[in-house]
């Protein structure tokens, strides 16, 4: 099977990398430092049960996806249009695309863009890039694709390279529940830099107090919204430390490498549907405004991969 990755940050060089490691012919989009490492020395794909180079053929330009069956999307939400303007001319007939993305509307915002059908998926993994070329796995690592013609073959394939996927008819559901969950962390570990177990064990603070109440706004605009979550969306949410401790959020990645976050598309997003739905939401505005504050000092970061 040949297999894109457009956007090979640490989503993307994790999921590029099992496919890899099963046998797959894997290209991925990356910037130029972890191209250049990948092509040396081949991917370093480390996780919690093993350690491995991996081959793939790394490149900087949208073109390199031109005879894939699979284009997996994993740029950051900011850079979707611009991701599918690049690909649009490249895509191969009958090319399969998925985005992997945070976010509630990214395959949307695709399918507008280039034209053809998108399967959204949702991710669960914690990954970081720990050098060039070298993708760091902390845990988790499932995905829920929506339903295609595509979507069961897709899954399998996954599944036997050791990445499990989940068939859901209510994915729409899935993306808000992760939307939640990234609402409820990604600002607090960017603000403080610290990772979500640290930040769950602070004693004397009221930090899942901090989470209830920005979960609680979230689901105040998810149900306006018609969506229907998970009834255990909260315990979910005060779960999910003790299963990635280690973890710093990919907002406070972004931050600490100097680069603009998504955090426009998690609690921005939930921003600005309470204020088109009339529904306040007070502290999902505060935590929005303060990493914003804290990327205006940032330079100009180019659009695509992490």
């Amino acid at each position: 099977m040949k297999i894109a990755v457009m956007g090979a940050g640490a989503v993307g060089c994790y999921y590029g990398g099992m496919l890899a490691r099963a046998g797959h012919e894997v290209t991925l989009v990356a910037r130029p430092h972890h191209a250049q490492a990948m092509n040396a020395q081949g991917l370093l794909l480390e996780t919690q049960t093993f350690s491995q180079r991996v081959r793939v053929a790394a490149h900087t330009d949208a073109s390199a996806v031109r005879s894939a069956q699979w284009v997996l999307l994993c740029v950051k939400s900011t850079d979707t249009e611009s991701a599918g303007r690049a690909l649009a001319p490249h895509l191969a007939e009958g090319a399969v695309l998925l985005s992997l993305q945070n976010g509630v509307d990214n395959a949307e915002r695709l399918q507008a863009v280039i034209g053809r059908p998108v399967i959204p998926a949702v991710v669960y993994v914690a990954t970081a890039m720990a050098g060039p070329g070298h993708v760091r796995h902390h845990g988790r690592g499932e995905l829920v694709l929506a339903p295609s013609p595509a979507s069961a073959d897709i899954a399998a394939t996954l599944d036997t390279a050791g990445v499990p996927v989940q068939l859901s008819d209510n994915v729409a559901g899935a993306l808000w529940a992760k939307l939640v969950l990234n609402c409820a962390y990604n600002a607090l570990s960017a603000i403080t830099r610290l990772p979500y177990g640290e930040l769950m064990e602070s004693p004397g603070l009221e930090v899942p107090q901090v989470m209830r109440d920005i979960v609680h706004e979230c689901l105040q605009v998810a149900q306006a919204s018609g969506i229907a979550l998970p009834a255990d969306t909260l315990q979910a949410v005060l779960r999910l430390a003790a299963s990635m401790p280690a973890q710093m959020s990919s907002t406070a990645q972004d931050l600490a490498r100097g680069k603009r976050s998504e955090i426009d598309h998690l609690n921005g997003f939930i921003v600005r549907r309470g204020e088109a739905l009339g529904i306040a939401t007070p502290v999902n505005s505060l935590l929005h405004t303060l990493v914003r504050l804290l990327e205006k000092s940032l330079p100009a970061a180019p659009s695509g991969a992490a």
